[in-house]
Parts: C-alpha cells; structure tokens; sequence
C-alpha cells in the first residue's frame, strides 16, 4: 500500500483515498511574472513523479495546479514594462509551458488562473466575514482574524504566542492585529484600472492565499486528498489556506500534505542576493532537459537539493549510462503493460509506494542496466525502459539520446508540440553529423577507422578516436559494429 509523510500528522501514512479509486490533487503553481526558476522546476517535477505514480497505480487522478496571475510583484513589473498585466501575464505563462514540455512534465488536468476565480473568491470572504472571521478595516482592506480561528498554526506547528509580526505577514495600520492578513485589498489610485475589481467592499484584488482556497473549492471540492507545494508554502500560506477554507466551510480540508525541500547552490540557499539564482532556461541552455529531471528525481522530494555544475556533470554519466545499456539492445516499440510481480518491478513498486522513494527507484534501474549488460536480455531492456518512463525518463532512442539528436525534437515540443508520452526517435544508425572543427561526418571516420583496423592499422584506428574525441564524439565498439555518442 502506498503510503505518504503528511506534513500535518509529521509522520507517513497509509493513502487511502476519501472516493476509493480516485485522488483530488491541489499544487500550489506560478507567480507569472518572470522566467520559472529551479525551484519552480523541482516542484514541477516532484509532483509530476507523484501525478505519474498515481496512475501507474491504477487510480483516477484529478490534478489541479494554479497560476496566480495577479499580484503586487506582478502588477510592479507591468508598470515598469508599460504593458498590461494580460500580456506580461501570457507571456509568462507561455515560457513556463515550454518549460515544462522542455522537462516532460504532463499538463495538469485543470490550470485555473486567479482572475477567472474572482467570483469565487468574494463568495469565500462573505463566508468568512459572515462567521466572524473577517472584517474591513479603516483602510478598506478585507482582513482576516487570525485569532478567532481555533487551532491557528496546527499545520506548520506555530502557536500563537510564538509568532511574530514581520515573520512573512506585513505589518498594517489598519489590521486589528498584526498576524491578521488580507483577504481583499482596497485599490490604490496609483495602481492600473486592469486591477481595480469590483466587490461588496469596494473596487480591489484579492489576497495571495484566497486564490488557492477559492480555486481548490471550484475544481476539487471542499474535502481533497492531497495538497502539496514547496517548504516555503507551509507558513503562511497553507497555514492560511486551512484558516480561510475550514472556516469557511466548517469541514477538514485536506487529508495529505506534502511539501518538497528546498533547492541550494553549491550549500547555499538559492537567492537573488547572492547571485546563485538560476532560471531554468538558463540551466537547459548548459545541460540536457533530462540530465535535469534526473538530478531533481535522483533526491527524494523532502530532501534539500544540492544544485552544483558537479552534481549535474555526474547526472549526466548516470543517464548516459542506462541510455547505453538500452542502446544495446534492439528493444520493441509496441506498448506493453509492466508486470508488477516480476522482481525488479516489485523493487520498484515498494520503493515508489514509500513515500515516492525515487533514490531507491532509481537504484532499480541501475540494477536493471546491470542485467542488460550482462544477459543482453530483451525482456530486462524492455522493462528497465517502460519504468525509466514511469519516472518520465528514458523515453528516447538510445542512440537519438547519445547522439544529442533528440535535443531538435525537445525544441520543438516545447515550442508548441504536446508530451504524449514516449517520445522515440527512429533510424538511429544512419546520421550524417560532422562535428564542429572536423571537415568529415562522423559516420565517415567510423567507416575509416573500422577500415584501418580489419587492415591492422592500428595507429589509424587509434588517432581517428583521438580525433573524434578531442571533437566532442565518444566511439563504441561492440559485437554488431561501432556506435557514438557525445562526449
């Protein structure tokens, strides 16, 4: 049985579902006002693992992941561009598509964006106001009262008496009490007439946390499963969350939550300040798309995620490296289900079912690549390939991998083309590829090279490798001939 560490309860748990059969997932998404970032990236692929895993175990996932488009960062950097938060907003969230094609992250079922939950949201806050949690304060904002709810602080484990104001809350006049935060706030003159909302308490924007409490309850219901999202979310805003739905609604609001680590840089945590601060475009412009997914899957979420040229040099031959026993095999296209009771499969389905334990699972690919190495098994190929992609890895022709071949297809999928699953390139033999620096294709230096040898020329067999390889291309030999690939 699957079982999940609930932040709430501090311990794992047997999932089992409120509907049998069915999971409602909620994942806290993007602010769009900029480039997504390494962080984004790793809570995008954490909880597409978790997405993919739901499946594969036979279940009916419903996943919800938000966009919050309307925003005091955002609606500064709109002014600062001279351009409509619409179209700041879209350009945004177009880059941060393309970059989840570009991981192979498969779109949530639902995206809901803030500012088609308006409506939704002012419901929300008349609930609240009208069970004497909220109230208007003397600068028109729509406050929460953190005080009147019962057990405030029972997901991140503060209490009242230890908090502080300016711990994440900004101080306000006009709140009642400092903890107390914003449900709607009051419009500024100075602000845009695009963010200047209508409501029963005046022209404004909604609150930050009111959008996923609003969105969950539309899409997913009052009652859900799973929520997850960064360590960074647990305090305030789920803490918040639970504030505004529970006592909204006067019922439990979420069974499991979830919460990914944090990512570092080279030890220190990332940050604009210090100048480690990575996009993910800026990463994919360095590495491989998939070197990247496996650097983020090869920690367990919870975990802290050491991000350093090195780890990401070391991904690379670790993937290099399951994608080169594939690539001596000649493995079936056609689909084919896994067998959840042959061993290695077993390994993984009890490494999964702890808690999304991809380090272990991962571990039973290498064992797998092993296998292929040493029996040249057909069948351990097949399956090392078709649980490489329940972790949406392994997905191309090995030699299309090796080759970089594959990184025009990447291009072009996360241009505008869907993930649809496995994403082969096919006739992996013939490429007529000349490295940079060399004036023949490498095709023709293996032929010279294979040519030299069956004379014993063995000098020329050698410097052609040399060759090759100070141009970036490592040669292969095996039984059935010579393959390459990129350094």
């Amino acid at each position: 049985m699957l079982k999940i560490y609930n932040t709430f309860t501090r311990d794992k748990q047997d999932f089992i579902p409120i509907e049998p059969g069915k999971v409602r997932m909620y994942v806290c998404g993007m602010t769009v006002y900029d480039y997504c970032h390494l962080g984004h990236a790793r809570v995008m692929v954490v909880f597409d693992m978790v997405y993919r895993w739901l499946k594969a175990s036979g279940l009916d996932v419903t996943y919800v992941r938000n966009i919050t488009d309307i925003d005091d960062k955002i609606i500064k950097r709109a002014v600062e561009n001279d351009e409509s938060i619409h179209v700041l907003t879209q350009r945004f969230i177009d880059a941060m598509h393309e970059d989840e094609r570009a991981l192979s992250i498969l779109p949530p079922d639902f995206e809901p964006r803030a500012t088609q939950y308006i409506p939704q949201m002012l419901d929300m806050i008349a609930k609240l106001k009208a069970n004497g949690l909220a109230y208007q304060a003397a600068d028109g904002d729509m406050n929460y009262a953190v005080r009147k709810f019962a057990n405030y602080g029972k997901l991140s484990g503060k209490t009242l008496a230890d908090l502080r104001a300016g711990e994440r809350v900004e101080v306000n006049d006009g709140k009642l009490d400092p903890l107390d935060f914003v449900l709607w706030k009051h419009a500024k003159d100075s602000e845009p007439d695009e963010v200047k909302l209508d409501s029963p308490w005046g022209k404004g924007r909604p609150g930050w946390h009111i959008e996923c409490s609003a969105m969950s309850l539309a899409t997913l219901g009052k009652h859900f499963d799973i929520h997850g999202g960064g360590a960074d979310l647990q305090f305030p805003h789920h803490e918040n969350e639970i504030a505004q739905s529970e006592g909204a609604h006067q019922c439990k609001y979420v069974n499991v939550w979830m919460h990914n680590g944090f990512v570092r840089v080279d030890n220190e945590k990332m940050s604009k300040s210090l100048g480690n601060f990575f996009t993910i475009r800026e990463v994919l412009n360095k590495y491989d798309a998939e070197v990247v997914r496996f650097f983020i899957l090869r920690a367990h979420y919870r975990s802290q995620l050491n991000y350093s040229d090195a780890h990401l040099d070391d991904a690379k031959q670790s993937l290099n490296r399951l994608y080169t026993a594939l690539g001596k095999i000649a493995v079936p296209i056609e689909t084919s289900s896994i067998d959840w009771n042959e061993p290695y499969s077993q390994r993984f389905k009890m490494a999964m079912d702890d808690d999304f334990n991809t380090p272990e699972a991962m571990a039973v690919l290498f064992d797998l690549a092993n296998e292929v190495n040493r029996s040249q098994s057909v069948e351990a190929a097949k399956n090392l390939k078709m649980l490489g992609e329940v972790l949406g890895l392994l997905q191309w022709n090995p030699d299309a991998y090796l080759q970089g071949r594959h990184r025009d297809v990447i291009n072009h999928v996360a241009t505008g083309a869907l993930i649809s699953g496995s994403a082969n390139i096919e006739g992996t033999a013939a490429i007529d590829f000349t490295p940079p620096g060399l004036t023949k294709s490498v095709q023709a230096l293996i032929a010279e090279r294979t040519a030299a040898k069956q004379s014993k020329n063995f000098a020329e067999s050698d410097r052609i490798r040399k060759e090759l390889l100070e141009a970036g291309i490592v040669l292969e030999d095996y039984a059935s001939g010579t393959t390459w690939r990129r350094a």
